[in-house]
C-alpha cells in the first residue's frame, strides 16, 4: 500500500466535500417550523430542557411578563458566588477546594470535613504507575486538550470498575478526575514542549500539602517557585470557571452523554472536546490574541480615539482575525455584567501591579468601557453588552506566564468540579435517554438502480 500524507485533503477529498456543502438548509425553514436553533429562542433565552440543583445564573428579573436585564449574579447551591469568594478571601484560604465539596455534596464544609476532603484529594493526586511513561510521553498532541481526552479516555482501561454507574463508584472516579486534572494537563504540556520545541523535560511530583492551584504552579515551573498572590489569583480563576449551571455547552453535554447510561469517563471527554471550542473554552485565547494585535497597531494606547478606531475596524473584519467580533465581550445570558469578570478585575490590577503590566491594565480597562458603546453604534443588538470572565481570565493566565496551550486546560481543571456534580445529579435523577427532536426538510426521492443513476 502507497505512503500518503495522513494529514492531507486530496482533491478527491476536496470534490467529495463540495456535495456535502452542497446540502444546505433554507434558513427560513427554521422559522417556519418554529426551531430553537441553539436551544435559545430569539432574544437568546434557553430553552428549558431541565432541572438542577447546582448552578443558577440570573440575568434578568421578570416584571408583569417583562424581562428586565439587571446585573449578572451566578449561584453555587444557592449560595451566591460574590459571598463564597468574599467568604475564603477574608479568612486568607483557598477556595476552590471548598467549592469543589460544595458543588458535589450540597452544603459547605466545615474545618475537618474540608481538612478530611483535602487529604482525600491528594491521595488520588497519584497517577497509575508508568503512566506518564507509557501514555503521556508517546505520540504528545500539539493540542493539550486532546492530550487530555485521551489520558482520561486510558484511565479506563486501569479502572476495574470502570463502567460501574453507581453513585459511590462514580463519585470516587470523579473525585479522582478532579485529583489528575493539573498533572494530566502539565505533564502533558511538558511532553509537547520537550518533543516538539526540543525544551528540557522535568517532571515534578505534586505536594499534598498545596492547594489545587498551588500545585499547577509547583509543577509547572522548573523552579517551582510562585508568590501567594500568583497562586491566590490562579486559585480564584479556578473557582470562577467551576460552574455554570447546567445550560452551558460542555455540561449540558455531560448531561446529554451521561443519560445514555456510559461510564464517566467516555462523559468526561465528551464535555472536555466540547469545551475545546474555540466558542466555548477557547475564548481566553482568542481575547489574548486580539490584544496582542492591538497593542501592535495602536500607538498610544491611552489615546482612546485609536482605541475606538481600532475596536470598529475589528467589527468591519479590517483588524485582528477579520472574523468581526471583539473577543471577550458579550455573553449567551448576561447582559449588563458577567458576575465573574466583575469578581476578577477586582484582583487583576493587584497582579498587574507586582508584575509591572499597568500599563496594559488600563488599555484592558479602556477596551471594557469604549467595546459596548462601539458595539452599539455598529450593531444592532437585542441585549447589552458587557465583559465576560474571558476578557480578563487570558490577561490574567498571561501574567502568570502560563503559556496558551494550558489556557483551556485550566479551564477544564475547574470545570470538572461542576461536571462531576452535573453527572451525578442526572444519574441520582435518571430519566429518559435525552433526544432532542429533528424536522426533516428533504423530501422523498425513489430509488434509482445503479444503471440508471447518472
Amino acid at each position: 500500500m502507497a505512503n500518503t500524507n495522513f494529514s492531507e485533503v486530496t482533491p478527491d477529498i476536496l470534490a467529495l466535500a463540495e456535495k456535502c456543502q452542497a446540502h444546505t438548509i433554507n434558513p427560513e425553514l427554521y422559522g417556519k417550523y418554529e426551531v430553537k436553533r441553539g436551544l435559545r429562542d430569539l432574544n437568546g433565552r434557553g430553552v428549558l430542557t431541565g432541572l438542577t440543583e447546582i448552578g443558577e445564573i440570573k440575568s434578568y428579573i421578570i416584571d408583569d411578563s417583562e424581562y428586565i436585564p439587571c446585573e449578572g449574579q451566578l449561584f453555587y447551591r444557592g449560595y451566591d458566588l460574590d459571598d463564597l469568594v468574599n467568604g475564603f478571601l477574608k479568612d486568607n484560604r483557598f477556595g476552590f477546594e471548598e467549592v469543589t465539596y460544595l458543588l458535589l455534596f450540597g452544603s459547605l464544609p466545615t474545618e475537618k470535613e474540608l481538612t478530611d476532603f483535602n487529604e482525600l484529594l491528594a491521595k488520588y493526586r497519584s497517577l497509575p504507575t508508568s503512566f506518564v511513561r507509557d501514555i503521556i510521553m508517546k505520540a504528545p498532541s500539539r493540542d493539550m486538550m486532546n492530550t487530555l481526552a485521551r489520558s482520561v479516555l486510558t484511565l479506563y482501561s486501569y479502572d476495574d470498575a470502570a463502567d460501574d454507574t453507581s453513585i459511590p463508584n462514580v463519585l470516587r472516579q470523579s473525585l479522582q478526575l478532579i485529583a489528575l486534572f493539573p498533572m494530566l494537563s502539565v505533564y502533558g504540556y511538558q511532553a509537547y514542549r520537550h518533543y516538539h520545541d526540543g525544551d528540557s523535560l522535568f517532571i515534578h511530583t505534586p505536594n499534598p500539602s498545596l492547594s489545587t492551584a498551588e500545585n499547577i504552579l509547583y509543577t509547572l515551573r522548573a523552579d517551582q517557585k510562585y508568590s501567594p498572590l500568583e497562586a491566590k489569583i490562579l486559585d480564584l480563576a479556578l473557582v470562577l470557571h467551576a460552574e455554570h449551571g447546567g445550560g452551558n455547552n460542555s455540561t449540558f453535554t455531560n448531561h446529554v452523554v451521561t443519560s445514555s447510561g456510559t461510564d464517566t469517563y467516555s462523559a468526561v471527554a465528551a464535555s472536555l472536546g466540547s469545551l475545546k471550542g474555540p466558542k466555548h473554552g477557547g475564548a481566553n485565547i482568542k481575547v489574548v490574541r486580539m490584544f496582542e494585535d492591538m497593542k501592535q497597531n495602536i500607538k498610544n494606547w491611552d489615546d482612546e480615539e485609536e482605541i475606538e478606531k481600532y475596536l470598529k475596524a475589528l467589527l468591519h473584519k479590517e483588524a485582528f482575525d477579520k472574523a468581526g467580533l471583539i473577543y471577550g465581550m458579550g455573553h449567551a445570558v448576561y447582559s449588563i455584567s458577567d458576575p465573574r469578570a466583575r469578581i476578577l478585575k477586582g484582583f487583576v490590577e493587584s497582579l498587574s501591579n507586582e508584575k509591572g503590566m499597568n500599563k496594559e491594565f488600563r488599555l484592558y480597562s479602556a477596551v471594557e468601557r469604549l467595546a459596548p458603546k462601539v458595539i452599539a453604534e455598529e450593531r444592532k443588538i437585542y441585549k447589552g453588552v458587557s465583559a465576560n470572565i474571558d476578557f480578563y481570565s487570558g490577561f490574567v493566565y498571561s501574567m502568570l506566564e502560563l503559556p496558551l496551550e494550558l489556557y483551556t486546560p485550566i479551564f477544564a481543571i475547574a470545570r470538572i468540579s461542576g461536571w462531576s456534580a452535573h453527572r451525578i445529579e442526572e444519574l441520582i435523577n435518571a430519566g429518559k435517554i435525552i433526544r432532542p427532536a429533528y424536522k426533516a426538510v428533504s423530501k422523498h426521492k425513489a430509488y434509482t438502480e445503479m444503471s440508471e443513476r447518472i
